[in-house]
């Protein structure tokens, strides 16, 4: 399992390399071994899963190291999809190397008994970690969509916008897509919390920092997501408030976690 993390690792990285050569150059074939470099970093990560119980320890569903990796195989998978119809070769040379990195990293802590707990058994503590996972990992990819669009706005107000990154309609349609998807897998995430408390402690709410932090980052994307799809929040302010949103979101799951 932890050989099998550290090839998709490996292929991240090589596909992110490849996505950088494509925009430099410009080559269309380096930006397809981008694309290719991807999918099997893909599924070599699913792979890695599957074989998961095979591991002397299997990692707690508490894990930090188990919960990044699962975030980025989302991210990488909602990627692949995306670029069937979107030309995103700038978003793949960024992808690339944070999926390694976090990847990478991941693979380390696997590797550490000190990052597993005790299993965690049932439906409902399962579905609580995959669905945040996959909501942290779409939100992000809203940000990063919206942290392209930013810099390609501020690129065309200048008048040195470039070709080679994805237009502004395009990274707009992400960072949408991602919002919706993002919000309704985090909200199922943060709804299927209290039932695992309640099956560990015999309450639903124990009053706990990431508790408190996870529901503020919760309410402050139902605003953004409020302001984006009823409140008709222009491009530019979208994805101003993807790239804050998601560093709020970012801390209350993880820092705050790791502070303690």
């Amino acid at each position: 399992m932890i050989e099998l993390q550290q090839t998709a690792a490996a292929l991240y990285l090589a596909s992110g390399i490849a996505a950088l050569v494509g925009l430099t150059l410009p080559s269309r074939q380096a930006s397809r071994y981008a694309v290719v470099g991807l999918g099997f970093g893909a599924v070599a990560q699913g792979l890695a899963f599957a074989t998961l119980h095979r591991l002397d320890t299997v990692p707690s569903l508490r894990s930090l190291s188990l919960f990044g990796s699962f975030a980025v195989w989302v991210g990488v998978i909602f990627l692949l999809l995306l670029v069937r119809r979107i030309r995103l070769t700038g978003l793949l040379a960024a992808a690339g190397p944070v999926a390694f990195l976090v990847v990478f990293l991941a693979s380390m802590g696997l590797e550490n008994p000190a990052d597993s707990g005790g299993r965690v058994e049932g439906i409902v503590p399962h579905a609580h970690v995959l669905l945040s996972s996959a909501g942290l990992s779409l939100l992000g990819g809203a940000s990063l969509a919206g942290l392209f669009f930013l810099i390609q706005h501020r690129r065309l107000k200048r008048k040195t916008t470039s070709s080679r990154l994805p237009s502004l309609e395009a990274l707009d349609r992400v960072n949408r897509i991602a919002l919706a998807v993002g919000f309704a897998l985090l909200t199922l995430g943060v709804l299927t919390g209290p039932p695992w408390l309640y099956s560990v402690s015999g309450e639903f709410w124990s009053g706990s920092e990431h508790e408190m932090w996870t529901m503020m980052a919760w309410g402050i994307y139902a605003g953004l997501t409020a302001a984006r799809f009823v409140g008709g929040q222009g491009p530019r302010q979208a994805a101003a408030s993807a790239v804050a949103g998601f560093a709020f979101l970012f801390f209350a799951v993880v820092g705050v976690g790791l502070l303690r």
